[in-house]
């Protein structure tokens, strides 16, 4: 079987998995986060070299803003108190998006987090907070513009070296539960030629098997890439 080197996830439903079992939404985030370590290591185990997940997008600041702190603590919490777990099973942790509109705590947990990994390499995850795919495209054009690169050196390789997910293979398989069809202006550069799948399942009810399915039909798929 052919296994996708790179998988992007969209964890969707977490609110509506809450309200379907009258908890409140904060329980339905939370039940979110102990499916994505699961998903993880379902992933490791077959072999997948990456993962970028969808976790806070750009235009998630305009939500409540108790929905926005709950979120952000449960990031800070999450990449705080796994760090030993990351070590353990060989995962580096990368967070992308734009920091500045991250508070001070998140951001140093960030930081922390980000150094004590760097070495492992068995796993890479992205972790996606404040972020946006025309963001990241804008970004890396700034940052092109700004070293002055001759607009002739100006390559897809190239340019694929200013995004935020540098250095990863293009992503293989998008995975999206809950429902929902389609990007969200999500990773839109990276994925030009990426599988998509999705999966009527809300996150929290999606399982080990829910996973085989996206792989299996990623295998049965000819992947052309436009020849």
């Amino acid at each position: 079987m052919k296994i996708p080197s790179h998988i992007v996830l969209f964890p969707d439903g977490n609110r509506r998995w809450a309200k379907e079992k009258g908890l409140s939404m904060k329980d339905g985030y939370i039940k979110g986060k102990d499916k994505f370590n699961d998903f993880l290591r379902w992933c490791h185990k077959r072999g997948v070299k990456a993962v970028t997940v969808f976790g806070f997008s750009s235009e998630n600041w305009k939500r409540p803003q108790d929905q926005v702190d709950f979120l952000m603590g449960v990031f800070e919490k999450y990449l705080g108190e796994g760090i030993g777990e990351f070590n353990k099973e060989g995962v580096r942790v990368r967070v992308i998006g734009e920091r500045e509109k991250l508070s001070k705590s998140l951001k140093k947990v960030i930081e922390e987090v980000e150094k004590e990994t760097q070495n492992n390499s068995r796993v890479y995850l992205n972790l996606a907070v404040s972020y946006g795919g025309k963001w990241d495209i804008i970004n890396a054009v700034k940052k092109i513009i700004k070293e002055g690169i001759d607009a002739e050196k100006i390559t897809e390789e190239f340019f694929d070296d200013y995004l935020s997910t540098a250095g990863l293979p293009e992503p293989d398989l998008i995975i999206r539960a809950g429902g929902e069809m389609r990007l969200s202006n999500f990773v839109l550069w990276q994925s030009a030629y990426a599988e998509l799948y999705f999966s009527e399942k809300l996150w929290p009810d999606f399982q080990e098997e829910d996973l085989n399915k996206a792989l299996k039909e990623f295998d049965d798929r000819q992947r052309r890439f436009g020849r």
